[in-house]
């Protein structure tokens, strides 16, 4: 993948004003590939224009299915599906992608796909998928990096325990089942927003799928599915990013277009830390005057604290009074941004899947590398409150989940500047 130029950030900017985020990456994606299940056009609105998108729309592509992606929304024709591959070169740039397989085999009893790639943050096993597959009569068999799934009879309901809440495992268990003969029960499913918006979306084709919002989900399969319209929910990862901001710029930064309610404890650690916070029904205006307070954070799947938000805090407590601890329980790797604020003089130790922050005065900038994505965004968060100019590069992990980000920096106060648009 070709990088984009550097983010060059001129720190000690105070911010303020509104900022509006896209409807959430993370749902987005998956509601492409569940537009698999049916023939005929599905449209997706409210989605983003990032590069985690483009590389969906080839990976659906490549199944034979027509893409339209304009003005944040995504036209998906499914009504041909002539393929039941993906190719490396397209899974390795996007973990995301794997959630293809389970379409695949409800619809044409067969996929073959490609292992996941993506960001570098853990080993994030697909063990769970393939188990729960097998349980609904999927065959599988690996080899030469790839998953072969066979059903050539259908899919069958069935009873699956997953041993833990994976977003991942729970979307291709639910897009392979509504089609599966019989009834399934997945029990410790994840319960984060973005598997409520895919359910709503499969609802809306038809689908008959009982226990929204909780960890056990009740499919009844259904023989066949119809396009539908759907707005995709706003990003609550987004959103936090901007919160962060505002909260180490002073603010009042006003974020709008996503549900608070998606994201209760990180508000509530924003407050802990010092935060004033507003709370409206599809926005949230963060204000801090005094100093920032030391805060311990543990990353838990849905509702606890997001693991996508870890490292953005992580920078906020790098600045707060005292120190903490922030504990990383989902992946093992999430830590690689920490070298990086290290080098901008952060005060952090990491301990195994803890890391212990002493809260430093001040940040001086320093020519730092984006890890991973969110990571990468944490970076540049550290870049508007550090002394001197910050240059990050390998930005294109920042594009693959954020659309114009460095604009919407720049509307709310950021001396930011990046020569490619598409930051």
């Amino acid at each position: 993948m070709k990088h984009a130029p550097l983010i060059s950030i001129a720190g000690g900017r105070p911010l303020t004003g509104a900022v509006r985020v896209e409807g959430a990456k993370n749902s987005a994606l998956k509601l492409m590939a569940a537009a698999l299940l049916a023939p005929g056009v599905s449209r997706v609105t409210n989605v983003p224009d990032i590069a985690d998108v483009a590389v969906m729309a080839q990976v659906v592509e490549g199944l034979g299915a027509r893409v339209e992606h304009r003005d944040h929304e995504v036209l998906v024709d499914a009504t041909d599906i002539t393929s039941y591959e993906t190719p490396y070169d397209l899974v390795a740039q996007m973990r995301a992608s794997v959630v293809v397989l389970g379409p695949l085999v409800a619809r044409l009893g067969h996929a073959r796909v490609a292992m996941p790639g993506g960001c570098n943050i853990g080993s994030r096993k697909i063990d769970m998928h393939i188990r729960g597959l097998e349980e609904l009569g999927v065959k599988i068999s690996l080899g030469h990096g790839f998953i072969l799934a066979e059903a050539p009879d259908g899919l069958r309901g069935a009873h699956v325990i997953l041993d833990f809440p994976s977003v991942g495992a729970t979307e291709n268990l639910l897009m392979a089942a509504v089609l599966a003969n019989g009834t399934t029960i997945i029990e410790n499913a994840a319960r984060e927003p973005e598997i409520g918006d895919l359910v709503d979306f499969l609802v809306g084709m038809g689908a008959d799928i009982a226990g929204h919002g909780s960890s056990t989900l009740v499919v009844t399969g259904v023989s066949s599915l119809h396009p539908v319209e759907h707005r995709t929910v706003g990003d609550r990862i987004e959103a936090g990013t901007f919160l962060v901001a505002g909260a180490l710029g002073g603010g009042p930064v006003t974020v709008t277009g996503f549900n608070p309610a998606h994201m209760e404890m990180v508000l509530a650690k924003l407050a802990k830390a010092g935060c004033e916070l507003e709370i409206g029904s599809d926005s949230v205006t963060i204000t801090r005057d005094g100093p920032i307070r030391s805060v311990d954070v543990a990353t838990l799947p849905y509702p606890g604290f997001p693991t996508d938000m870890q490292a953005q805090f992580t920078v906020l407590m790098a600045l707060a009074e005292g120190s903490c601890v922030v504990t990383e329980n989902v992946f093992e790797n999430r830590f690689m941004f920490a070298d990086e604020l290290r080098r901008m003089g952060a005060d952090i130790t990491i301990d195994g899947h803890r890391a212990l922050v002493q809260g430093v005065r001040q940040l001086s900038a320093a020519p730092v590398r984006c890890p991973d994505l969110r990571g990468g965004a944490a970076l540049v968060l550290a870049g508007l409150v550090a002394d001197g100019t910050t240059l990050v590069e390998d930005v294109y992990h920042i594009m693959r989940g954020y659309e114009r980000f460095v604009e919407k920096l720049a509307s709310i106060g950021a001396d930011v500047y990046s020569e490619d648009d598409a930051c």
